[in-house]
């Protein structure tokens, strides 16, 4: 059971890149959660997604010389779920659609990947943490930071480029 979490559903065993694909794969889950309960349903989603993610990592991780095994991707779809809650709130406040705010969607996904590879500040320090710490928080840290980068972008595109 801990291991078709932490690797949602077997996504983290796809190569190349299982991190982009675990990435990918939280896509129409977060279109769905959302569809089904708004952004408050996302909200709860998201933080049931780490805490059980978290519990999966902490054991799949237990005894092991790996400390971050790549096909361990649920931390992925933390981190994708935060970095998509500008989207979701969003379209609730717009009255549209979760997936006519596509252009938050590649953006938040893009942002993502970016500082989870990258890892600048806070995302590289949680990241060389021990235990499930060090295998979830870096994505969720990463998933705040793009959060922040959709929420500009979404400010930037409203009042700059389609002003109303």
């Amino acid at each position: 059971m801990t291991r078709l979490i932490a690797t949602f559903g077997g996504v983290g065993d796809l190569r190349p890149a299982p991190g982009t694909w675990g990435s990918a794969a939280a896509l129409p889950l977060a279109w769905a959660v959302h569809a089904l309960g708004g952004f408050w349903l996302f909200a709860i989603a998201t933080f049931a997604i780490a805490a059980i993610g978290w519990w999966a990592v902490t054991r799949e991780i237990e005894g092991s010389a790996d400390k971050d095994p790549s096909e361990i991707v649920i931390d992925e779809v933390a981190g994708m779920f935060v970095a998509l809650w500008p989207v979701s709130y969003g379209a609730v406040f717009a009255g549209v659609g979760f997936l006519d705010l596509w252009p938050g969607i590649v953006t938040a996904f893009l942002a993502f990947r970016l500082f989870d590879i990258w890892k600048p500040g806070p995302v590289g320090w949680a990241d060389r943490q021990e235990g499930a710490m060090g295998v979830m928080a870096d994505d969720l840290i990463a998933g705040w930071l793009a959060a922040l980068v959709v929420a500009v972008f979404a400010v930037v595109a409203h009042l700059v480029l389609i002003p109303a």
